[in-house]
This record gives C-alpha cells, structure tokens and sequence, in this order.
C-alpha cells in the first residue's frame, strides 16, 4: 500500500487528522524510563499504545534519538508500530536536504532502516536533491513549504516575480516533482493565511502540518484554512501538548496522553465540516 492510500485509510478509519509527534526529551520522561537504558522505547511504546486509535499518522523526530544516540530504540520503536499498528502511517520527521548521492543515503536510512512511510526533506537544493526519493515508489515525501517557526520568514517570504517562495515551491511539488503521487508539503498552523494560500495552489495534496499545541497555532483557523473540500487532507501534529499532558513527568502520562490525543482529534473533527 502507498503512503497517499495508508493516510486516506487511516484519515477514515479513525475519523482523525492527528498526527501524534515522538519528541523523547529524557528531562521530562517519567523517573522509572530515566533510569531505564531502554527507558526512550518504553515512553514512546506506551504514548503510540495510547494514542493508535485517535491519530493518523505518528511522526517520531530524529534529531531526539540521534542525539543521545538512540538510534537502535528508534529502529525498535517503528518495528513495534508497523507491527501492532501496520495501517497507521509512520513519518521519519528527518528535512534531510543533500546531493543526491547522499540523498539516495538519507532515502535508504528512512525507507529502509526505519521503515518510514514518508519522510520531511528540504527543497532548497533543487530536484536532484529529492530524485533519490522517489525511486521508492510507494513512499511519501514531504517537503519543507511554509514552516511554523517565525524565522522562516527569512527565506520563504522572498519576492520571487512576485509571489513569496513558498508558493513557488508549493507549485514546483504539485506540478513537477509530485510524479509518483506520493509528495506532500509541510504548512505550519501558525500562518493559516499561508496555509489557505497552498491549499488553493496544491489542490488535494496532503500537508503536513505542525504548530498547535505548545506552539500556539488555532485549531479552527488551522482546518478551516488548510481542509480539503471533503474535510480532509492534513496530518495535524502535536507533540509536546500530547507526550508531556501530565505535570512533572507524572506516573499516569499515557492516560494524560490519550486525553489530550482524544481532546485534539475532537476538537479538530468540530471544524472539518
């Protein structure tokens, strides 16, 4: 099954735009997973045990692995869900962004050591950059558009012949790079003007799309802007507001969890329409 064909399956049989984020900070896991050389493992396991049946899409962020060298926990995290939960999509949140020799390196690490559905990559380094990801064909790519951090303005604002090169880069995906039908783009909630903006240039293209939560994006102005006309295409991300609900890395974050899991998707599912 493609990415496109796992994420529609998933948008429906769990009536959920969620994508629930894996950001392990070892500061604010619970006592019993810091003493734990496995401890990265058993926190992620238990939040994607509690939140399966609300998200349609678990997105665990390289960059909280790879920095404590988990690596191999992160292998075991995404066999554990392609396992229990094989019809949930799994994005590797890596933005690689290379020449494509090394592109084909970073595409192999996804799709073939993680196991990833899709993984986020950088466009800025032109079409041979991304290339090496489509020679699997049945994978997601999901690029870097319109990004929720403010310094992204820096860049993505330019004046180019007069539009912002974001939108350029929103048509690039949907009219040249998109060939195996598997691209996506990242849109941040924290400019829902922006995100009304790409929706209009992609059509039905799924966006991936972070900043509610901790990052203070609005709900209803995030779906009302970046829906489809069938009250879909997105992957909605929450991360911190999700794993770390309970207060002082309490005992009972995996119930903590799926209430606020349960409490988005709802809240999200309220504007859809």
């Amino acid at each position: 099954m493609t990415f496109i064909n796992k994420l529609s399956a998933a948008w429906t049989a769990n009536d959920s735009l969620l994508c629930v984020g894996l950001d392990p900070d070892m500061a604010k896991l619970p006592a019993r997973f810091q003493s734990d050389p496995q401890g990265i493992y058993h926190f992620c396991r238990e939040i994607i045990d509690a939140t399966a049946d609300l998200a349609c899409a678990f997105k665990p962020q390289i960059a909280y692995f790879a920095a404590l060298g988990a690596e191999g926990q992160l292998e075991q995290i995404c066999a554990y869900a392609r396992e229990h939960y094989p019809h949930i999509p799994l994005i590797l949140d890596a933005k690689r962004g290379d020449i494509g020799a090394t592109a084909r390196q970073y595409a192999r690490e996804a799709y073939d050591r993680y196991g990833a559905d899709a993984v986020t990559v950088s466009p800025y380094m032109g079409s041979d950059s991304v290339e090496p990801y489509m020679e699997w064909s049945d994978r997601g790519i999901i690029v870097l558009c319109r990004t929720s951090n403010a310094g992204g303005s820096d860049l993505q604002f330019l004046n180019v012949d007069g539009k912002p090169l974001y939108q350029h880069v929103a048509r690039l995906v949907a009219e040249k790079w998109n060939g195996n039908g598997q691209c996506a783009l990242v849109v941040g909630a924290t400019f829902p003007e922006e995100l009304a903006q790409v929706r209009a240039i992609v059509g039905d293209m799924p966006l991936l799309v972070p900043g509610i939560g901790a990052q203070g994006g609005d709900i209803a102005a995030t779906v009302k802007s970046g829906r489809t006309a069938a009250g879909s295409g997105m992957m909605i991300n929450s991360s911190r507001a999700i794993l770390y609900a309970t207060p002082q890395a309490g005992e009972d974050f995996a119930s903590a969890a799926r209430r606020v899991a349960e409490e988005t998707r709802d809240a999200i599912n309220a504007h859809r329409a």
